[in-house]
């Protein structure tokens, strides 16, 4: 009985790690968010942090797997274009108020490449269950001349990540608006055809 006790306080304190993080690197940035600014956080010492995650990348993976689901990027393949469309939006706008979790999510992304990273897995799960939420609507969408629906979607994702790239340079470039523009150009084409 205590084992499955000390199980639900170990979850617990997981998620609080996680919570406080994200708190952290938004506020502080990738480079700024240190394990021991992050145990700080929580009342742990580095190492008690760490007993909870096997390295700071783990950790940090742990934090974008918990910012995703806190997202809630998930709008379900029976929601409307425009539900998915706003969804999508959303998340761009709070990426916005967020840098250093864009900062953490663009460095681990390219760091990820490789197959060794302990985020390369994530940002691959990641990167097909978008593309496979996308692609739901995308038949929806007609182009000029016709695009295979994955490829408009890996489009889209382009944008969207390419962008917070940009951001990262210049705090002017409006994410948000450059990709509503984007699905205003493809839902104009749609309209031409229907």
């Amino acid at each position: 009985m205590a084992r499955r006790g000390s199980y639900a306080k170990g979850v617990a304190k997981r998620e609080e790690i996680l919570e406080r993080a994200l708190e952290v690197i938004a506020r502080e940035g990738y480079r700024g968010a240190s394990v021991k600014e992050i145990a700080d956080a929580v009342g742990l010492s580095q190492a008690g942090l760490l007993h909870y995650f096997d390295s700071k990348e783990e950790l940090f993976v742990a934090i974008l797997r918990k910012r995703d689901e806190l997202d809630g990027i998930r709008v379900g393949a029976d929601a409307s274009l425009d539900d998915a469309r706003d969804g999508f939006l959303r998340v761009i706008r709070h990426n916005t108020e967020v840098p250093g979790l864009v900062e953490l999510f663009s460095r681990m992304a390219v760091e990820a490449g490789d197959p060794r990273h302990p985020a390369h897995a994530y940002f691959r799960e990641r990167h097909a269950a978008l593309r496979a939420e996308l692609l739901a609507h995308a038949a929806q969408i007609r182009t000029t001349p016709p695009m295979d629906p994955d490829s408009l979607v890996r489009i889209i994702q382009a944008v969207a990540d390419g962008l917070q790239l940009q951001w990262m340079l210049d705090r002017d470039v409006d994410m948000p608006r450059i990709v509503a523009d984007l699905f205003d150009a493809l839902d104009a084409r749609e309209e031409r055809h229907g």
